[in-house]
């Protein structure tokens, strides 16, 4: 009796797909088809570009982060909100947002240029693949030579013992990338320290004035933190971060 059911259900739907196929063939709908081509007319040069394609848009997010201004923005943003003493406020959604916004106004003249120079060519089929591709590196080499350190890239040439170039447009993407990940984030990391200077001198006094009156038990973060929001809406806190990180990268 197990048996009969599994099979009496799937005679069912056979009958139900193939009442439904035949009411469509009678009422003249045709239903979409897939074509398969096995390497019969097909370029195997251009299969292998379209693989290139759909992995170079699978590592989009790690390139978008990587190779933009998205690290040095969002890990100052966390050092300020850290610095100021709020755990979860601004959230990490707004934070990554806010981010993200900043590195489109920063990379704003990169993406034209690769826009115009690689894009919309290859939708024009004015250039192929590989040209596009080429286009795009060459359009995210102006940005990222503008703010590695010759340091990080000499600290790759150590390890792996190859000669340095002579010029940094030599310098492969895979030594150019990690090497201006390394520099912002050190750029980063300065940003940080700055913004935690005057934050930790109101930390102090609150605490020198909580033991000169004897309020040892008391935490001197409870006190602190609602005079660093003062001192931060006071001083136009958010206008003064993201001034100075737009201004770092020009």
């Amino acid at each position: 009796m197990k048996r009969i059911i599994p099979f009496c259900t799937f005679f069912i739907l056979s009958l139900l797909s193939s009442s439904v196929f035949a009411q469509q063939t009678a009422t003249g709908v045709n239903l979409p088809g897939v074509s398969l081509n096995f390497g019969q007319g097909v370029d195997l040069v251009d299969t292998l570009e379209v693989l290139v394609l759909f992995t170079v848009l699978t590592l989009a997010p790690a390139i978008i982060i990587l190779c933009t201004s998205f690290t040095r923005i969002i890990v100052v943003l966390s050092f300020m909100r850290q610095a100021i003493g709020t755990q979860s406020m601004p959230p990490n959604q707004l934070l990554i947002g806010l981010a993200i916004f900043l590195s489109i106004f920063v990379m704003q003249p990169t993406g034209e240029q690769i826009y115009q120079t690689s894009i919309q060519p290859y939708m024009a089929r004015k250039i192929t693949t590989s040209q596009a591709l080429d286009g795009i590196e060459k359009g995210l080499r102006g940005f990222i030579n503008k703010q590695v350190r010759k340091a990080d890239i000499a600290l790759f040439y150590d390890v792996t013992g190859k000669a340095t170039p002579n010029t940094i447009d030599e310098v492969p993407m895979h030594f150019l990338i990690p090497a201006f990940v390394i520099s912002e984030l050190k750029t980063a990391f300065q940003i940080g320290f700055l913004l935690y200077i005057p934050f930790l001198i109101l930390d102090m006094v609150v605490a020198s004035i909580l033991m000169a009156m004897g309020m040892m038990m008391l935490p001197p973060v409870v006190i602190s933190l609602p005079f660093k929001l003062l001192l931060f809406v006071l001083v136009d806190g958010w206008q003064l971060v993201t001034g100075s990180l737009l201004r770092s990268f020009y």
